[in-house]
């Protein structure tokens, strides 16, 4: 098999733009449409970018971590990496696809690899609908906001709320409050991934919400559809002992 042509992009970080000029040197430089692999050098903040710039080229990821959170990226090391990526593992990612509506009338669309999140904007808490495939599930949700993550997300800001961590290729995705406190006891729920969710935001001028899909943020929205994109994915490529499904796994024993 031939040399594979790597991509090699990092974040603005002393150390990772350290890294790209030690590696650039080894492997040289491609275009990231040019390459056939797509190496991100930083964390998990700069996977998600590098996914959302450059994930419509279908280019596996390889990620080293060189950021202060690296669920999402390989150990950081310099001499290998082309026998890594040959040894390397793939996990195929879904990301949410986000529209939301906005009090002026617009509708502005995003992708999520972690979660969609909605939030109240002000001190007064939101109170929001959720349908689910166009039925009503919950009249109205009471609480500081809402999220539906992915199972590569779930870890994250997801599992921080209270939700549950998903395996891998299950094909579900988390539905979660946000400090509810009115359904008192309503924790969420484990969805279908073809499961559409719409959120309705009840009082939109008294309480206004902010909608993010990962870190694209759309603020006073009415309403927001979210779904699981069905004509997009990215190939995440992890060394076999710290593959995806591993680390999804061990984050449910850490204590």
């Amino acid at each position: 098999m031939s040399t594979p042509r790597i991509a090699l992009l990092a974040s603005a970080t002393d150390v990772a733009q350290a890294a790209l000029a030690q590696l650039g040197k080894l492997h040289g430089m491609h275009a990231p449409q040019d390459a056939d692999v797509v190496v991100a050098l930083g964390g998990d903040g700069f996977m998600l970018q590098t996914l959302h710039r450059h994930g419509v080229l279908g280019k596996p990821v390889y990620g080293m971590k060189l950021g202060s959170v690296g669920f999402l990226m390989n150990q950081h090391h310099v001499d290998d990496l082309l026998a890594r990526i040959s040894a390397a593992e793939p996990a195929v990612l879904h990301p949410l696809e986000m529209l939301a509506q906005t009090e002026s009338g617009t509708t502005v669309g995003s992708l999520a690899y972690n979660e969609v999140s909605l939030l109240r904007q002000t001190r007064q808490a939101a109170h929001i609908s959720i349908e689910l495939n166009g039925q009503i599930r919950l009249d109205e949700l009471i609480c500081d906001g809402v999220m539906v993550a992915t199972p590569a997300g779930s870890t994250a800001y997801n599992f921080s709320a209270s939700g549950p961590i998903l395996p891998l290729g299950a094909n579900v995705m988390a539905l979660t409050p946000i400090a509810p406190f009115r359904p008192r006891r309503w924790r969420g729920a484990v969805l279908k991934s073809g499961t559409e969710v719409r959120f309705r935001v009840l009082d939109p001028h008294k309480r206004p919400v902010s909608a993010t899909a990962d870190s694209h943020e759309v603020r006073d929205v009415t309403e927001v559809l979210v779904r699981e994109s069905s004509d997009r994915s990215v190939t995440l490529l992890f060394d076999p002992e710290h593959n995806l499904e591993e680390r999804i796994l061990s984050e449910q024993f850490t204590v």
